[in-house]
């Protein structure tokens, strides 16, 4: 039985996006990865109001997505994985409004060698770091 990301507390959804989006991308891309997601609830709108909503937002990571192969995975870990604690840390930082935003305000990464999405035709590329590629794609 899966648990229900719903009834995480914020600090644990956090980490867990941070980790299911970025754990591949050392400490510099799960902070980048990070901030996309302040800057979002820092924004609010569509895509959420909060750090949790916007985590959580149907769509928008996905780590979240049921069809994901590695959602229980991202469920299931803790600190005992060296990723995850990094995750962990870097989320408890970015909630205490410690951790600085190196994306230059992105709202919105992808990995152009896995996808092309649409919207990055209208959106201002504002850095690369690791296999994603930064956007703010708010008016």
């Amino acid at each position: 039985m899966s648990i229900d990301p719903h009834s995480l507390d914020t600090h644990s959804v956090f980490a867990r996006t941070i980790w299911g989006e970025a754990r591949g991308e050392g400490q510099s891309g799960m902070e980048a990865v990070a901030s996309v997601m302040l800057n979002r609830a820092a924004h609010p709108g569509w895509w959420g109001t909060d750090v949790k909503s916007v985590c959580l937002a149907p769509w928008q990571f996905s780590c979240w997505l049921v069809s994901d192969p590695n959602r229980e995975k991202m469920l299931a870990v803790d600190v005992s994985d060296p990723e995850f604690a990094i995750a962990s840390d870097i989320a408890a930082r970015a909630l205490a409004g410690e951790l600085a935003d190196g994306t230059g305000g992105a709202d919105s990464y992808v990995n152009l060698a896995v996808d092309q999405p649409h919207w990055i035709e209208s959106a201002h590329q504002t850095c690369v770091i690791g296999h994603h590629t930064f956007y703010i794609t708010r008016v």
